[in-house]
């Protein structure tokens, strides 16, 4: 006869590899973090969008006078034109 048979230990606590589990996944969860990397074409694109800065700003200021004024016209048909495909 069997007194410490190892196949009954383990019976004590049956949830005992699921706690342990779920304490490994705890603390591999607080050990990652998130990661961004830019690529190069991205950060080409980010300095040449700086470098057309001061024209994009000009163009808004004028826009903006354009509109607060009233004298900003919108075409109509160039606007359907943009529109229509999103309806289809």
């Amino acid at each position: 006869m069997k007194i410490n048979d190892t196949r009954r230990i383990s019976g004590v606590n049956p949830y005992q590899k699921q706690n342990e589990a779920k304490a490994a996944a705890t603390t591999e969860r607080k050990r990652q973090t998130d990661e961004v990397k830019i690529s190069a074409e991205a950060m080409e694109m980010l300095s040449h969008s700086r470098l057309n800065d001061a024209d994009r700003t000009q163009r808004i200021q004028e826009l903006k006078n354009q509109v607060s004024s009233g004298t900003y016209k919108v075409d109509a048909d160039k606007l359907a034109d943009k529109v229509l495909p999103f309806i289809r």
